[in-house]
């Protein structure tokens, strides 16, 4: 394996610096990172694939590759819930596999990764807020490929992963948090809009309208929003409308 000097620190971080500016999105610029990456651990004669591993609840998803084929390295990983990147994630601490064939603590996983020719493997924590966890993975067909110098590179890149990462998670979570109050705002109309026929078509009071629509749910086993949504269309009016949007 090459030598990783560690004063090409200051030229990574400005070259980093220009892909920030150069990129539209963070998955562009994550994956313009992974490339470098992977190239800078690679040698001659050993194509390091690389990529970045993000784990939320109970999800676990590739943000970025150098290649198909370090997808489906980590692919290989979720499929056995285990292995150095994961558990560089999931611990926040360096997981280094020099030799798979030799390796004891996760036997299934390395037998399986092995097959795809793979031969050493590093995974390395990216500091996150809150409740994900991520780690930037490296995979080599040679053994040993990993040394002190490309594990303080690794780390290097992690901690340049870590900034754009933490970003692309807070804006998930705003997306996610603004689909999820919209969708409720407008069952909560449907529901209310419905209620009111309700009341109109049998006299009676909210109470009373809103308990006919629970017991329609329940007897129909769907949801009190789909209920409250047929007796709308039922009417012609077709889907509530909401000032959510």
């Amino acid at each position: 394996m090459v030598e990783h000097e560690k004063d090409k620190g200051p030229a990574v971080s400005g070259m980093l610096q220009d892909m920030v500016l150069d990129s539209d999105d963070v998955e562009e610029f994550l994956t313009k990172l992974v490339k470098i990456a992977g190239h800078a651990l690679s040698a001659a004669d050993d194509e390091v694939l690389c990529g970045v591993t993000l784990l939320r609840a109970r999800t676990k998803t590739t943000v970025a590759s150098n290649s198909p084929d370090a997808q489906k390295m980590d692919e290989v990983q979720y499929e056995y819930n285990d292995g150095p990147c994961l558990r560089a994630a999931r611990l926040g601490m360096v997981h280094y596999v020099s030799d798979f064939d030799s390796e004891e603590r996760f036997p299934e996983y390395s037998r399986a990764i092995s097959e795809h020719g793979i031969k050493s493997a590093l995974g390395v924590p990216i500091p996150l807020e809150g409740d994900a966890t991520a780690a930037l993975n490296f995979y080599s067909p040679l053994t040993d490929a990993f040394a002190d110098g490309a594990i303080d590179a690794a780390e290097r890149f992690a901690e340049e992963v870590s900034a754009s990462l933490r970003l692309a998670v807070r804006i998930a979570r705003l997306t996610e948090s603004s689909a999820d109050m919209r969708a409720a705002m407008e069952s909560r109309t449907t529901i209310d809009l419905a209620v009111g026929v309700i009341m109109g078509q049998n006299r009676c009071s909210q109470d009373t309208a809103m308990s006919i629509l629970k017991a329609a749910s329940s007897a129909r086993n769907i949801k009190l929003r789909d209920v409250a949504a047929s007796v709308l269309q039922s009417l012609g009016q077709g889907p509530a409308k909401t000032h959510f949007e």
